[in-house]
């Protein structure tokens, strides 16, 4: 009987622990997921402006989603979003090249300056990136980037240029990738750059998945660097800039609702991604291999 009641002890002991976590677990993910579901339904609400005496929307619209691509003459959200995507892709392709090109680097080769490099690289990156962007600013003025076109080339360097110092976590995984593979196709005949391109990066789908959209999401929300370097130009602005403006006084009353819709509409990119990719990115973080 004692041992019976030990067994329905230690069960029911079980039970509250369990309900416990899942209700903590239910009143956090709640907290999450009531702003996005609120901007979600801001974006559809028929009533203008960010005063409303109901914190719901008491009818909806697609209205504000129209908006966004119509009414151009103020806010050009096409011109913007093409401008962030744009300057995002090119951004992306350079940046995922340096990560994995320096990760590679230091993770196989032996050289002078490697130590000091990655000490350095740690130092740096205890520092915010945005604390240099009036230094990088003028930078980018003395060789005449930072009007017209050029602008979009401007962004691309400083969302690409220092990537190489992020290379811990990539380095890391192709650490686990065994350099017996390295020193059979050696013996092959292939160069590094061969076994770069055609062996080690095949095996590391996860780490390139997770480079990828590490280094999209940068500039594709970035707010600071974006709006330093474009300024007035407002054919250059970036969606994040866009929004901003948005929310400026003389604007708020009549693009609040089309800003909870362009909101939501630069979301869709990201979480399409990381739905699709989600397996691909924890594996990467967790330095897995898969062969």
């Amino acid at each position: 009987m004692a041992a019976k009641t030990k067994v329905r002890s230690a069960k029911k002991r079980r039970f509250i622990n369990n309900t416990i976590v899942h209700v903590v677990l239910a009143i956090l993910a709640f907290i999450w997921v009531f702003p996005i579901i609120w901007v979600i339904l801001t974006s559809f609400r028929a009533e203008k402006g960010s005063y409303v005496s109901t914190f719901f929307p008491q009818s909806f619209t697609l209205d504000n989603y129209v908006k966004l691509f119509t009414d151009t003459s103020i806010l050009n959200f096409p011109q913007m979003f093409m401008n962030t995507l744009f300057i995002a892709v090119c951004a992306c392709i350079l940046s995922t090249f340096y990560v994995l090109a320096v990760s590679y680097c230091l993770s196989r080769l032996k050289f002078k300056l490697r130590k000091p490099y990655m000490n350095m690289a740690m130092i740096l990156g205890l520092f915010p990136g945005f604390m240099s962007m009036i230094a990088v600013y003028f930078i980018l003025k003395a060789i005449g980037l930072t009007e017209g076109n050029l602008i979009k080339v401007a962004l691309i360097l400083c969302y690409s240029g220092g990537a190489g110092l992020s290379f811990q976590i990539a380095k890391g995984f192709f650490d686990t990738v065994p350099i017996a593979v390295d020193e059979a196709a050696l013996l092959d005949g292939c160069t590094r750059w061969q076994i770069f391109t055609k062996i080690t990066l095949p095996l590391s789908k996860p780490i390139v998945i997770y480079t990828v959209l590490t280094s999209f999401m940068a500039p594709w929300l970035d707010f600071i660097f974006a709006k330093v370097i474009c300024r007035a130009n407002s054919d250059q602005y970036t969606v994040a800039i866009g929004l901003w403006n948005m929310l400026q006084k003389e604007y708020i009353d009549s693009w609040y609702t089309s800003f909870a819709a362009g909101a939501v509409l630069i979301s869709i990119p990201i979480a399409i991604l990381f739905l699709f990719m989600q397996r691909y990115y924890v594996d990467g973080m967790s330095g897995a291999v898969k062969g």
